[in-house]
């Protein structure tokens, strides 16, 4: 019988939960919180409670909180647009540990205050001044920010999607967090997105229609009038040690004088050159993968299958017979965002990494033989490299999705050791290493491209 003098309504535990009315009555019907009905509600103990909560290891989404410790490293650091804080976790890896998250999205936010309830977390950073944000992540007054990194959301900028840039309410965010750039004026700036940021059409200055690459245009713009010298590029993460085919532009912006050299290769396809060989699904599963871990996944439902059975793998949709292409691309089947991630099968041997663009990719005939099922979650976390005690958090697909959009934790150690070599004085030879199978990627080849296409269109 519960106690009568410490009951909570459905509202009540609800609010305490953050979550729904309905979420709280399921919960009660399928006997997972225990609760009796009087009257026309239903009441529960805070006993109870507190008991579910345990029981389950239910992370409630936190509040926007100070960061909870006065110390202050050698290198002061912020984070913006955090996810499941895989770019966090590279960039600790490599020496650079944030002092503040910023993440909009509740099962993200759970997820970084599960493993770092320490940091400074605030939500939409819209909502927040510069001088606010450095009271949250409690940096005395004087004390000079070194770095600010983050990836603001790139679907305004993917080939995948509408490309609205700037026009679109998440490219008005990648302004706003230029202007936190502007104000708090970090001694370096790491911006990453995806590889659609070089190619976005935007109108640039005098040119009447958008033009491709305008939107970055506009973005090197804002960071040369602030004061930083910019240097990118399109980078693989296998190059950097991932078990995976990942291309991710990052830029790094110096303040002042002098570029930051390009990140510094440790793998290639092959293993020549004194580099290692790239690293496979294999070396992922072995590595980071405990033998005896509780997979978590969704099943792929049986008319996914039907053409799933028939790829080998490495293959995708155009291995299919042509007659099962239009049928299956019908059915709207597409992972990885577009026609070149749909239906592929992840390499287990080498020299192929595995190739991860949607947490949905089939993995039959690989770890699981026997099992026609996606990856699980834990296999993606160490695909992506999230140490084993990482909690990722929310439901299924909020995991997933955490773990798809996270920056793989190798490219974040690459970019850590970048900076903290040039903040020591060191400087990495430019090569001509091909970072990606694209051209025109890095800012001087880039630039020159662009002055190129805008002549062209002046003259129209």
């Amino acid at each position: 019988m519960i106690d009568t003098n410490n009951l909570l309504t459905a509202g009540e535990v609800a609010k305490k939960l953050k979550v729904t009315v309905q979420s709280v009555r399921l919960l009660i019907k399928n006997g997972m919180l225990n609760a009796e009905r009087v009257g026309n509600q239903w009441l529960t103990s805070i006993e109870d409670l507190n008991e579910y909560i345990e029981k389950n290891d239910v992370v409630i989404e936190p509040d926007d909180h100070e960061r909870l410790s006065d110390d202050i490293p050698e290198i002061v650091a912020l984070s913006f647009f955090s996810g499941a804080m895989g770019l966090d976790i590279g960039m600790k890896n490599g020496g650079i540990d944030a002092l503040l998250a910023c993440e909009f999205n509740k099962a993200c936010r759970m997820t970084i205050a599960k493993n770092k309830p320490e940091i400074g977390l605030i939500g939409d950073i819209t909502d927040f001044t510069a001088e606010e944000i450095l009271k949250m992540a409690k940096i005395p007054e004087r004390r000079k920010v070194d770095v600010i990194f983050g990836g603001p959301p790139c679907q305004a900028f993917s080939t995948a999607g509408n490309r609205k840039a700037f026009d679109d309410e998440r490219g008005n965010v990648f302004l706003k967090y230029l202007s936190i750039i502007s104000e708090i004026k970090p001694t370096y700036v790491v911006i990453e997105n995806v590889r659609g940021l070089l190619s976005t059409p935007f109108k640039y200055k005098d040119i009447e229609e958008p033009i491709k690459g305008g939107a970055m245009m506009i973005i090197l713009d804002k960071l040369k009038e602030i004061g930083y010298t910019v240097s990118f590029n399109l980078y693989n993460a296998a190059y950097f040690g991932a078990p995976q085919i990942r291309e991710r532009v990052v830029i790094i912006g110096k303040l002042g004088g002098g570029k930051v050299s390009y990140l510094q290769p440790t793998h290639n396809e092959e293993g020549t050159d004194g580099l290692k060989a790239w690293r496979t699904l294999r070396d992922a599963f072995d590595d980071n993968l405990p033998m005896n871990v509780e997979h978590h996944f969704i099943e792929f439902p049986e008319k996914r299958l039907k053409y799933y059975r028939i790829l080998k793998e490495g293959q995708y949709w155009k291995d299919l017979p042509l007659d099962l292409q239009k049928e299956a691309l019908g059915k709207s089947f597409y992972l990885g965002g577009g026609k070149t991630g749909f239906l592929r099968r992840l390499s287990y041997s080498r020299p192929s990494p595995t190739l991860v663009t949607n947490p949905t990719m089939p993995a039959t005939d690989l770890a699981h033989p026997t099992e026609d099922r996606p990856l699980s979650v834990e296999e993606y976390k160490s695909i992506q490299e999230f140490p084993e005690s990482w909690k990722v958090c929310g439901g299924i697909l909020d995991q997933y999705k955490q773990i798809g959009n996270a920056v793989p934790v190798k490219l974040g150690e690459a970019i850590a050791k970048t900076i903290i070599d040039d903040m020591n004085g060191i400087k990495y030879e430019n090569t001509g290493f091909s970072y990606s199978r694209y051209k025109n990627t890095d800012e001087i080849s880039w630039m020159q491209f662009m002055k190129k296409e805008m002549e062209k269109s002046r003259k129209k």
